[in-house]
């Protein structure tokens, strides 16, 4: 059962090449992704030479030069050292990685109302310190990752348009893959969002 989600921030991008500006500074870029097809596809898709590795590689990968650039959450660039191995850091906000807490629904259903309630609100309280946290540690990140000398620019709402524009192929794979009714009604949220 789902109760609430948490937040680990926004994906950007770290390379040792060059600042990532405009969609064509990806090109050739060997960059480590998550080991999922999505993933995969979109960075290829943006001319990128995705590669899939595990986390627990992905260090040594960038400091032997095994791949060129990552991509993760602030906190996760800070907090793995990523600065130590990568020149230049692109604020992309590219995804969105969010944690859902969950239980069991064999225990969520032993529990009363009241018990549920108790769960329930807790789990909110947590959800609202957390992802307030999360978003100060992020902006406290940042400011340590461009004192450790790391080059920070930030992508265009011109040139992320240009990118999602090119993802247009992957999104016809993705809403295949999960339904054309589920995929419309999460476009049709995040629209909502990024009016805002």
């Amino acid at each position: 059962v789902g109760l609430v989600y948490w937040e680990n921030g926004f994906r950007n991008l770290t390379n040792n090449k060059r600042a990532v500006a405009k969609l064509e500074d990806l090109e050739g870029i060997k960059l480590r992704v998550m080991q999922n097809t999505v993933f995969l596809d979109s960075f290829k898709t943006l001319g990128a030479n995705a590669i899939p590795l595990p986390f627990s590689e992905l260090f040594s990968a960038l400091e032997t030069k095994a791949v060129d650039g990552q991509e993760n959450p602030f906190n996760t660039i800070l907090s793995s050292k990523f600065y130590e191995v990568q020149k230049y850091l692109t604020v992309t906000n590219h995804v969105y990685s969010p944690w859902i807490v969950t239980v069991s629904k064999k225990f969520w259903d032993t529990l009363t109302p009241a018990e549920k309630k108790v769960l329930m609100d807790a789990a909110v309280k947590s959800r609202d310190f957390e992802r307030k946290d999360t978003r100060d540690e992020a902006a406290k990140a940042l400011a340590d990752l461009k004192g450790k000398g790391m080059q920070i620019n930030e992508l265009s709402a011109a040139e992320a348009g240009r990118m999602r524009d090119k993802l247009g192929a992957i999104n016809t794979s993705i809403a295949a893959n999960v339904g054309q009714d589920l995929w419309n009604e999460t476009q049709g949220e995040v629209a909502k969002l990024r009016k805002k």
